[in-house]
């Protein structure tokens, strides 16, 4: 593999290519994401992600999820050119290629599978390789952040599809799940997991941020938080820059490790970012900060994309 290359744990772009308000590749339609400057900026593979929003839930959260999916799959046959789905280690394989972006497609949020544990087999053969276990709400398998007041463990279902996924090559991704379940998942899965667009409690106090204990827990299982870049993850109060980006990011590699810690944009799926970090295209910004702040040039290819391709290598089949 080659240096310098970039992988994205979390982009909702998607919803925007469903709904026909983007292409996905033209700059020129707006969005923080799309093909051509992700190609640009050096994104060798982006999680593309199918996120069944609330509105959706509970009756007709299979039939969104299925209509992401099939989605993503036009995509991906659209620009087969430029872009093609990564399922496998050989696939992985192939990165960075050249000519074309990996897309790794990932569901977020668990009632995609209703209270079926055969559906994980349904969505696994239609390509999806990592499930977000919930949303911020409470499902079949799990309780979200947004469950403030209970403690809610993951149910047999929940546990049941975690070892479902470690058999057939999934990753188990975390965000957006509460800590009792978080606990839970860590006990359960023998492959390592991820929070693929998480940030640190310690440095804002946000429900949806790990804490230290969190990713200690997750560097000791081999798993990998991507950085998100939503402002009110990285920041309490005032304006959030790129260098809260790398304030979350250091924190992390210093608590867990540096190979614990990647990027998990959420571009496309908040409606804010950070200043001098609003669109994929600028990546390069954040690597020279890195570089600047007294990684090494090897800790920062590890933190742009090794990390989270050592991670799946690890899961993949």
């Amino acid at each position: 593999m080659q240096n310098n290359y970039i992988v994205d744990g979390h982009c909702d772009s998607l919803i925007n290519y469903v709904e026909n308000d983007r292409t996905l590749n033209d700059p020129s339609e707006g969005g923080q994401w799309d093909l051509q400057r992700a190609r640009q900026s050096g994104v060798a593979l982006q999680f593309l992600a199918a996120f069944i929003q609330t509105k959706y839930k509970p009756n007709r959260s299979l039939q969104r999820g299925l209509q992401l999916i099939d989605g993503a799959h036009r995509f991906i046959a659209k620009y087969s050119d430029r872009v093609f789905l990564v399922q496998s280690k050989t696939d992985l394989e192939q990165l960075p290629d050249p000519a074309r972006l990996g897309i790794l497609l990932s569901v977020e949020g668990g009632e995609i599978l209703g209270e079926d544990l055969f559906m994980v087999d349904i969505i696994f053969k239609l390509g999806v390789r990592a499930l977000g276990l919930t949303w911020n709400q409470r499902n079949a398998l799990a309780a979200g952040v947004g469950e403030t007041h209970t403690q809610l463990d993951l149910t047999q279902l929940g546990r049941q599809v975690v070892q479902r996924m470690n058999q057939l090559g999934m990753l188990v991704d975390v965000s957006h799940l509460n800590e009792a379940g978080f606990w839970q998942v860590l006990e359960v899965s023998k492959d390592p997991i991820a929070a693929t667009h998480s940030c640190a409690m310690a440095l804002c106090q946000h429900p949806r941020n790990l804490t230290d204990q969190q990713l200690r827990a997750l560097g000791r299982h081999k798993g990998v938080v991507g950085v998100n870049f939503y402002p009110r993850f990285l920041k309490e109060s005032g304006v959030a820059t790129r260098a809260d980006v790398v304030r979350h990011i250091s924190h992390i590699a210093e608590v867990a490790g540096v190979e614990t810690v990647g990027l998990g944009s959420d571009f496309d799926g908040i409606e804010e970012t950070p200043e001098g970090l609003g669109q994929v295209g600028d990546y390069h910004y954040l690597r020279e900060d890195l570089l600047k702040t007294g990684f090494s040039s090897r800790e920062v290819e590890q933190i742009m994309g090794r990390n989270f391709m050592r991670l799946l290598s690890d899961v993949l089949k």
